[in-house]
């Protein structure tokens, strides 16, 4: 979701020491303030290590992937292009999509302004970083797919999902450190098992960092689950959403 690394060289890149410590102090803050998004991009610059980099080979490993990483184009440009997403029909991942947008108010500018925050790099045009502005890019788009809502234990189950496609510590870290702020805000919200259930839906799933999200969008949503094998997220769909919304946590 950010840039992993900084540049030693035109043509590679040094992979980000891993920094626990400064991912530890991050959370802290985010607990604090849980709207300080940009601490939830500290975590992920100081937990991804060589995780882009490994993500971008397994990308050129597949024809599609391949595909798309030759295009190389920035989904956020097409996300914020209310012309594109209106020609979605209902139903459709792309129409699924809008309404969650809309429904929030997010962009995907505004996400990339969060990131720019912590990693000035982030807009480099090293095919790495391309790719790591796309797993940030495809965040709500996965929301969609799962059926996580972006309440804290959504929150915390996206991650979970994330970590398991993409190999990102980060993930990990902000997924079981919103588990157990939640456990400790609501003993009765089965937060580790929502979580541990998300990460195993995303080990099953087909790999969706290198698909081509344009044609992804024009497919019924509920196809596109079938075909990616998304299974429905069913310790989540179990909490009351009245006491999903009352949770304070938003990783």
């Amino acid at each position: 979701m950010t840039a992993a690394a900084d540049f030693d060289a035109p043509d590679r890149m040094t992979p980000q020491r891993l920094e626990p410590l400064k991912a530890l102090r991050a959370f802290r803050r985010l607990a604090r303030n849980k709207e300080d998004t940009t601490q939830v991009f500290e975590i992920m610059r100081a937990l991804s290590g060589r995780s882009a980099s490994r993500g971008y080979d397994r990308m050129l490993g597949t024809w599609e992937g391949g595909r798309q990483a030759f295009l190389r184009e920035e989904l956020a440009h097409k996300l914020d292009d209310p012309a594109w997403l209106a020609q979605f029909g209902p139903g459709t991942v792309g129409a699924a999509y809008r309404a969650f947008r809309e429904t929030r108010g997010f962009t995907a500018e505004g996400l990339a302004d969060e990131a720019r925050k912590v990693a000035p790099m982030v807009d480099a045009p090293h095919p790495v970083i391309w790719f790591s502005r796309r797993i940030r890019d495809v965040h709500d788009i996965w929301h969609v797919l799962t059926g996580y809502e972006t309440d804290a234990l959504g929150e915390a189950c996206v991650v979970a999902f994330s970590h398991a496609q993409t190999g990102n510590l980060g993930f990990a870290f902000i997924g079981l450190g919103a588990a157990a702020e939640i456990r400790r805000e609501d003993r009765g919200v089965p937060a580790r098992r929502a979580v541990l259930q998300a990460w195993r839906i995303g080990r099953r799933a087909r790999w969706l960092p290198g698909l081509d999200y344009e044609a992804l969008f024009a497919q019924p949503l509920e196809t596109a689950r079938a075909r990616l094998g998304i299974t429905p997220p069913t310790v989540y769909e179990a909490v009351p959403a009245e006491t999903r919304r009352g949770l304070k946590l938003r990783a």
